[in-house]
């Protein structure tokens, strides 16, 4: 195993199980949405935490860095849109409250490149 690959923290959503085929897809598109305030993309900070198709609905579950962010509603509506070009079909994103915190970066080496 590569040392970029052991410190990759990915998180697994319901759709690695019933829909592989669209993970790949969905990782590409939502990696280019930006937190614009920290840099980094809404995968690599860790706030996709479940992602899964309902009744031909993409269903998005995110959390964001702090609950007064102030890009919130723009990064919410970049990562619906993102989410339903890559699968095709419409999607939503449900807000959760719980607190993000560093531990959930996939990449948590963003730490020593003095990012916090």
């Amino acid at each position: 195993m590569s040392e970029k690959t052991e410190n990759v923290n990915l998180v697994t959503w319901e759709l690695h199980e019933t829909h592989p085929n669209l993970v790949e897809p969905l990782r590409e598109s939502l990696n280019k949405v930006i937190d614009p305030e920290i840099g980094m993309s809404v995968l690599q900070l860790g706030l996709i935490r479940k992602v899964s198709i309902e009744d031909e609905m993409t269903k998005v579950y995110m959390i964001l860095t702090t609950p007064f962010c102030p890009y919130a509603p723009a990064m919410i509506e970049a990562t619906r849109k993102a989410a339903q070009e890559a699968i095709e079909q419409p999607a939503t994103v449900d807000m959760g409250m719980e607190p993000w915190d560093f531990s959930m970066m996939e990449d948590p080496s963003a730490l020593d490149w003095g990012m916090y």
